[in-house]
């Protein structure tokens, strides 16, 4: 019997401006060269440079990847709201919705892993850097990384001078990432009266 392929499609979509592609980037790397798996990175934009939509497609197997494209996500990350409308759709009924919460109003058919991203990289001090955190927390709820290999692709990534700051924001998205899984465990253990 052959042995089953593990290979898990992304996309993390925004709009311009809002380190999207950086994201996807640091996916894949953390993937590739921490991880040791096999990964491609596909990116789109709109016609603005910021502002317009953006969108990166990241493939990560543990086999050669023939088709750089995502046909249907396992993860879908969404950082606006357009961004949502659009690709709402190109996620299997079992994959993870992923959102910021204060940017993107989900229609409730899905369960949702949302974070405040953008509020929590301006209580930093950077709104810049709420692509990183929604990085840590993407980290902290799927299984598509390992936390090792995020922090050393983040590490390596950002500008020169930036790297601590934007560990602080990578961790500060894993830790919520790590209660907001804690919370759905608890709730999840109350529906069926296990103990926890």
């Amino acid at each position: 019997m052959a042995r089953k392929i593990n290979k898990q499609e992304v996309i993390v979509t925004g709009f311009g401006g809002q380190g999207i592609v950086l994201a996807g980037k640091i996916l894949g790397m953390a993937a590739a060269l921490g991880d040791h798996k096999e990964s491609t990175l596909v990116q789109s934009y709109g016609p603005e440079s910021r502002g317009g939509a953006c969108c990166a497609q990241v493939i990560i197997s543990d086999r050669v990847i023939q088709y750089p494209y995502v046909n249907m996500a396992d993860v879908l990350v969404c950082m606006s709201q357009s961004a949502y409308e659009k690709y709402k759709d190109q996620i299997k009924p079992e994959g993870y919705l992923i959102t910021d919460k204060d940017l993107v109003k989900p229609d409730g058919r899905r369960e949702v892993f949302d974070i405040p991203a953008t509020r929590m990289a301006e209580e930093l001090g950077r709104k810049m850097m709420a692509n990183i955190i929604m990085l840590g927390f993407v980290t902290a709820v799927s299984t598509l990384v390992s936390e090792k290999a995020a922090r050393e692709a983040v590490n390596s990534s950002v500008p020169k001078g930036t790297e601590e700051m934007n560990l602080k924001a990578f961790t500060k998205g894993f830790e919520y990432g790590l209660s907001k899984l804690k919370g759905k465990e608890k709730k999840a253990a109350g529906k069926t009266g296990a103990i926890a």
